[in-house]
């Protein structure tokens, strides 16, 4: 059913790709505003869990509830979700410690990771241009890092750098759940993998309570939260949800080849709200690592065209999944 409503409508597919990349941004500057007040497990619980309706509503709406609640693969679905929870609750730990925009351009080395375990797991070749350009993007990543990880008399807090590692590990499991994607693709529907990505979400946040009852640690003791940090994390699930969907939508009006560059809109996105809602701007490094990396994605970008490797004319299309 998915298939007959793929139409090739360009402008709309960038439209709805950018708005969700703003949402998500959006809902990544929500995260941070609460994250003096809950920890990254009930962020994520909240996020996972509110998305839900939204994607129910959805799946109902096109005709698919019975593709999106009768998987295929499930113990697939529970380990996407396992790694994917957790580079969502190592990246809600890194927006806490960073500023918006330095944990987006630590994010960019997904793609470049994603290549790397493509040839690892999936055979896939990586000729020299490709190689060249992930060690490019890496080489971008690592000057963003530099600064928090250096020891000299303009080394960053130690929590700034446990920050960066978190997100940069945050971005290695996202990888990993590309590689997870391409092979539940193959097994289950699409409106199965957003699903079931926000229930065993949700089931694995809410495993992390207990851990607070023997570590007492702010990252790991659930509070009841006040009022109006229910209501922010309330909407930043809803929020999630509806730019999920819009990545999805997107996919059905354009091919990925064409629409993978609009990610690193997010740079804009987040260097605009960080500085309106926290004051913050990116420094000379995260500029110039960022290029680099941005740089590295869109020559891979550009080569699997070239080398006729885009997937979504053999495969359906999966929006990104483990976004924040």
């Amino acid at each position: 059913m998915a298939a007959d409503l793929t139409q090739h409508r360009p402008g709309l597919a960038i439209g709805l790709k950018l708005c969700a990349v703003f949402l998500f941004m959006v809902m990544a500057a929500i995260i941070k505003v609460v994250s003096d007040h809950v920890p990254p497990g009930e962020a994520v619980f909240f996020r996972s869990l509110f998305a839900l309706p939204v994607i129910l509503v959805w799946l109902w709406q096109r005709g698919q509830l019975r593709e999106g609640l009768v998987p295929s693969n499930l113990m697939g679905h529970v380990w996407r979700g396992f790694f994917g929870t957790t580079a969502m609750g190592l990246t809600f730990a890194g927006l806490g410690l960073l500023p918006l925009p330095e944990v987006t351009a630590i994010g960019y080395a997904t793609p470049m990771f994603t290549v790397l375990f493509a040839a690892l797991f999936l055979g896939e070749r990586i000729r020299l241009f490709r190689l060249s350009a992930v060690a490019l993007g890496l080489f971008g990543v690592m000057i963003v890092i530099a600064p928090r990880l250096s020891f000299g008399a303009e080394a960053m807090s130690t929590a700034a750098s446990l920050g960066a590692v978190m997100v940069l590990v945050a971005s290695i499991l996202r990888a990993l759940v590309q590689i997870h994607v391409r092979r539940l693709v193959q097994t289950d529907h699409t409106a199965a993998i957003v699903f079931y990505f926000s229930v065993t979400a949700s089931c694995i946040a809410l495993l992390s309570a207990p851990i607070g009852l023997f570590v007492d640690h702010p990252s790991f003791v659930w509070v009841w939260p006040e009022p109006w940090v229910v209501q922010l994390l309330i909407s930043a699930g809803l929020i999630g949800g509806v730019a999920q969907i819009m990545v999805t939508a997107s996919y059905r009006f354009g091919g990925a080849s064409m629409l993978a560059p609009f990610d690193y809109a997010s740079m804009i996105f987040a260097t605009l709200i960080g500085y309106v809602a926290f004051s913050e701007l990116p420094t000379g490094p995260i500029v110039l690592g960022s290029t680099l990396v941005i740089a590295g994605g869109i020559l891979i970008i550009w080569r699997e065209r070239q080398l006729g490797l885009d997937r979504s004319k053999s495969k359906p299309n999966v929006p990104p999944q483990g976004t924040p």
